[in-house]
């Protein structure tokens, strides 16, 4: 399978931009991280709300 080299990525880079603009990009830029943070974020209280129900039984350990 053939890889993209640099230039056939500075072409796609400019037909997106005359597609979209580069209000829009940045925009969409934007939008994706704050759908990246939002994800993360929501990881980090999934894990911290299972460390609260853990009882101090299940932090002991049987050696």
């Amino acid at each position: 399978m053939a890889t993209l080299g640099g230039w056939e990525w500075v072409i796609i880079l400019v037909i997106v931009i005359l597609v979209f603009g580069v209000g829009r990009i940045s925009k969409i830029g934007s939008e994706l991280g704050r759908g990246i943070r939002s994800f993360r974020e929501g990881l980090r209280e999934g894990q911290d709300n299972n460390e609260d129900k853990k009882g101090p039984e299940d932090n002991v350990s049987t050696h």
